[in-house]
């Protein structure tokens, strides 16, 4: 598992991350607290407290990729 944290603060930002997670197949949360959601689902991304940073986890060790293009939202 590899983990970062990120900043959602902007309906727009929640979209372009909800199509960057939706193009991999391994699992990925988020997690705000003790909550922690589908990081490929925008209703369950709206329901965290988006004005914190949010902590992203992905269950697979060949992320690379993906955390490269998630470097825009670091918080």
């Amino acid at each position: 598992m590899r983990s970062i944290q990120i900043s959602l603060e902007m309906a727009q930002r929640v979209k372009e991350f909800v199509n960057i997670t939706q193009d991999y197949a391994y699992e990925i949360l988020l997690k705000s607290g003790k909550y922690v959601v589908d990081a490929k689902s925008i209703l369950g991304i709206f329901s965290l407290d988006l004005s914190q940073p949010i902590t992203v986890e992905v269950y697979d060790n060949d992320c690379d990729d993906l955390l490269e293009r998630l470097k825009k939202f670091e918080a």
